[in-house]
């Protein structure tokens, strides 16, 4: 799980917290299951579909940071509150997955811009939920039947959703993130992958080893100038600490670059300890999307 989203619904955990007392751990996991909801009848559909949701989860899967994750956007619709489909970018996928769900994530967006919310609550509860199910599986990208199973779900209900909807209005001039020609590789200037870093470590694993895969594909096949790789820390640990362990994090994915027959002479790197934080966080804070190697194209 990228927890980027998570400092996305500190907001809504906190106002949960004044509301219902200080939760701790997977006391949210408790609390959806007892909680009563109201607000519309999308809200309240919603959360019927993230407690069976995260049920799933937590019984099926032992997933217990994605059961949290969900039982946070599940407490928030118990409020009333509009909680949105997830963002592709707080998801490690690799790049043909992220596109796939980008374009998938725009057509469900755009029928509830268009008041599916309104007229069709239940179905578009099912929608986003399912929605939310694949991209948590596909960013997991072992459990084959588990992702096909929600994507498929997920394609239905937004079928029925659009068949319903009025056409959209013309789209405007202006390229879209997700317009993209599959044969012509990513603009040099766009590429960017991301290595997340455990708490403390420089070592690679598994969800990095699958980035640094995707990124030596790419290099590859592109007749590039040189890679950069900056390496980056939380804010957790003294000024000169940090700085001395983003060294080894970019060496290490300069390493795992040069493993998968990426030329060192391609390679340079730079390490910028707590500077230039992804999420802006207090000093002493252990924010894991701060906890990252960045690798561009020139």
């Amino acid at each position: 799980m990228n927890f980027i989203r998570s400092f996305v619904i500190v907001a809504g955990v906190a106002a949960l917290t004044a509301c219902s007392g200080q939760l701790h751990k997977l006391d949210e996991v408790e609390a959806l299951k007892d909680a009563t909801p109201i607000g519309n009848a999308f809200t309240q559909r919603l959360t019927t579909e993230y407690q069976v949701f995260v049920h799933d989860e937590l019984k099926g899967f032992n997933d217990h940071a994605d059961s949290l994750h969900f039982s946070r956007k599940g407490l928030a619709a118990a409020r009333g509150d509009m909680v949105s489909p997830e963002q592709v970018s707080d998801w490690q996928l690799l790049p043909g997955h992220a596109e796939e769900l980008i374009v998938a994530r725009s057509r469900l967006v755009n029928t509830f811009d268009m008041g599916a919310r309104e007229v069709q609550p239940d179905l578009s509860a099912v929608a986003q939920v399912r929605y939310d199910c694949w991209i948590e599986n596909q960013e997991e990208n072992f459990q084959a039947d588990e992702i096909a199973a929600c994507k498929a779900q997920f394609m239905d209900a937004l079928a029925q959703l659009e068949a319903m909807a009025p056409p959209a209005p013309p789209p405007a001039p202006e390229p879209q993130a997700f317009d993209f020609d599959p044969n012509e590789p990513m603009a040099v200037e766009n590429a960017k992958y991301i290595v997340f870093f455990d708490f403390d470590k420089h070592d690679l694993n598994t969800g990095a080893q699958s980035i640094l895969d995707a990124a030596a594909d790419e290099i590859k096949k592109r007749n590039l100038s040189g890679i950069d790789i900056v390496a980056h820390t939380d804010t957790s640990g003294s000024k000169s600490y940090n700085m001395s362990l983003s060294k080894k994090r970019a060496n290490a994915v300069l390493e795992g670059l040069v493993a998968r027959g990426i030329d060192p002479a391609m390679l340079s790197t730079d390490f910028r300890g707590e500077n230039e934080l992804l999420v802006e966080t207090a000093d002493g804070v252990r924010e894991p999307a701060n906890r990252r190697g960045e690798i561009t194209f020139k």
